[in-house]
């Protein structure tokens, strides 16, 4: 702004500064002037409407900066843009989940989870941090997700955890069961099976003089991890002593009376009695220790 006042001692610090300027380069248009450590644009003094030609250069400037500006973020958001989808509808989602070698996560409760799950879900409660860490650090890693819960609300903020933790595809159900349902789309168990009795338990540890037990679920990752070692178990065992499963999605008066909190548990009997118990993964070789 050339305005100031004739005693502006800012104003006499400029002229000054410029009249030798002026005198041998008139033909410029504006130069950029460092005077007590700002930075001015200043213009001949000769023009005339000084004022407006300032006014209408620092438009123009800033102008050209907001189109500059644009121009760089706007291939950015382009790239985002035109990234991988993470977000898939109920169809979409549905068509995934029938792909080999995909792994499906419900993230809800073990309580929801009763009431009603995707085919072929494995569950850990996205609330319960422990448990969470616990179960799907036995997921594959190279293998897709396909993560819900309720409304999406718990599986996107999961789904950004596992990608910190290096999962490669992490896929969510948008809109959550809502909208599954909302698309007439089917759930699995939604209703529950009566519970194992105590009765009935004893007679189980009882039918054999080496019984193993296995409190696990089909919706546990670390239980799932666990079948082909009782297989393999069972087949290097054949004879030597009786698998007994518990449901532990299910029957839990049973699993309060045992105390297990976790799964998998394993406990092994002789003739009845106690002898040995872990929970979680478990080597074949241990087994064979303690049968």
């Amino acid at each position: 702004d050339l305005y100031w006042s004739r005693s502006d001692p800012l104003r006499l610090d400029l002229e000054n500064t410029l009249t030798a300027e002026t005198q041998r380069r008139r033909e410029y248009i504006s130069a950029p002037l460092r005077l007590r450590g700002k930075m001015y644009f200043v213009f001949p003094l000769s023009f005339k409407n000084r004022a407006f030609r300032i006014k209408s250069y620092f438009r123009t400037m800033k102008l050209l900066l907001s189109v500059l500006l644009l121009a760089t973020l706007l291939p950015a958001c382009q790239s985002q843009n035109s990234g991988p989808k993470t977000n898939l509808s109920p169809d979409e989602f549905e068509k995934g989940m029938a792909q080999p070698n995909v792994q499906i996560l419900d993230v809800r409760t073990a309580g929801e989870f009763r009431n009603g799950h995707l085919k072929n879900a494995l569950q850990a409660d996205w609330r319960d941090k422990n448990q969470f860490k616990d179960r799907t650090q036995h997921l594959d890693k190279a293998k897709p997700i396909y993560i819900y819960c309720l409304s999406g609300g718990r599986s996107s903020a999961a789904a950004e955890w596992l990608r910190s933790q290096g999962y490669k595809e992490v896929l969510e159900l948008d809109g959550g069961l809502a909208s599954w349902n909302g698309a007439g789309k089917a759930l699995e168990n939604a209703g529950q099976s009566p519970q194992l009795s105590e009765a009935t338990y004893q007679e189980m540890i009882n039918s054999a003089p080496v019984v193993l037990v296995d409190f696990g679920a089909s919706w546990c990752p670390p239980c799932k991890k666990m079948e082909p070692v009782l297989d393999q178990l069972q087949k290097e065992n054949a004879g030597k002593f009786k698998l007994v499963t518990v449901d532990g999605g299910n029957d839990f008066d049973i699993m309060k009376i045992q105390k297990v909190e976790a799964l998998p548990v394993f406990i092994i009997y002789k003739n009845g009695k106690e002898v040995w118990r872990k929970q979680g993964i478990t080597a074949k070789e241990e087994f064979q220790k303690f049968l």
